[in-house]
């Protein structure tokens, strides 16, 4: 059987069971959410049949009243299939649950005559079932989302997925790079246009970049920002990031910002790395 990590996650309705979910989900998990624990097994027999799925989170909680009462054999028998279950339990103060269930106007799935307070306590009996089997409990009363997200990220984090990362060079005449994570502008830099013999190329042809480098500033350009995406890159990914576009913009995206475009992809190109320009059809 693929081996597989397994983290089923409940708690109380309200202390970032969701927030959670998706974190993990962020992080490569593939995730389900509120599956009838009883279907558990059968919907891990399934999985563990496909090599690439190597880990796995599954949220339930007291929505799957009709069966949350068989959460214990259900536990048991996925661990006589070879796996060892993580169960993560999010829990936070009363009060604090209802401050947020009041915050985002949400009904509690057992309040059926207004009392917020009797709902949360029965919901707290229904889940003692499962509470001897539960490994990791996390208190949220006094977490922002952010942070809860933060700390789960921390303790799932394993490898961190890949970061794929496009630059693309462009020009401010045709509109800004709108689907851009960091826009960088280099119309400083010594412009090709007014030279002759080099306004007719581009910035792929070397005597253009050659022309853009003699400018002193620009490898000082390219030094900085490949440091500043090196020093980003890491932090996007612990964010859950998977994707970052980098747009580099001249007057025309026809000669500066292909040349520097292309010299930050050569300075930092990974397989995971590519590099675009949105003009140069405009120029060939």
């Amino acid at each position: 059987m693929n081996p597989i990590q397994l983290v089923l996650i409940s708690g109380m309705g309200g202390a970032g069971r969701t927030t959670a979910l998706h974190t993990l989900e962020d992080l490569g998990f593939y995730c389900v959410d509120n599956l009838p624990v009883v279907l558990l097994p059968k919907f891990l027999q399934l999985l563990s049949a496909h090599n690439e799925i190597k880990r796995i989170a599954i949220g339930f909680d007291i929505r799957d009243s009709l069966f949350l009462q068989q959460a214990p054999e259900v536990i048991e028998e996925i661990k006589k299939m070879g796996m060892t279950p993580e169960i993560l339990f999010l829990d936070a103060e009363t009060q604090v649950l209802k401050r947020r269930y009041k915050e985002t106007r949400r009904v509690h799935p057992l309040d059926k005559d207004g009392d917020l307070n009797s709902a949360i306590e029965r919901e707290r009996r229904m889940l003692q079932v499962i509470q001897p089997y539960v490994q990791t409990r996390l208190d949220t009363s006094v977490l922002t989302p952010h942070q809860l997200r933060d700390l789960i990220s921390t303790r799932y984090r394993g490898n961190i997925p890949d970061m794929h990362i496009a630059i693309v060079s462009f020009g401010y005449k045709y509109g800004i790079l709108l689907d851009a994570d960091l826009v960088f502008d280099v119309r400083f830099l010594k412009n090709p246009y007014f030279v002759p013999e080099l306004s007719k190329l581009t910035g792929l042809d070397k005597s253009v970049s050659d022309y853009v480098f003699s400018d002193p500033d620009a490898e000082t350009f390219v030094s900085k920002t490949s440091e500043l995406i090196q020093f980003l890159i890491p932090r996007y990914q612990r964010e859950g990031k998977r994707y970052l576009t980098i747009g580099i913009g001249c007057t025309g995206g026809q000669h500066r910002s292909i040349a520097i475009a292309e010299a930050i992809y050569q300075r930092n190109k990974t397989e995971l790395w590519t590099v675009h320009h949105r003009e140069l059809t405009r120029y060939n």
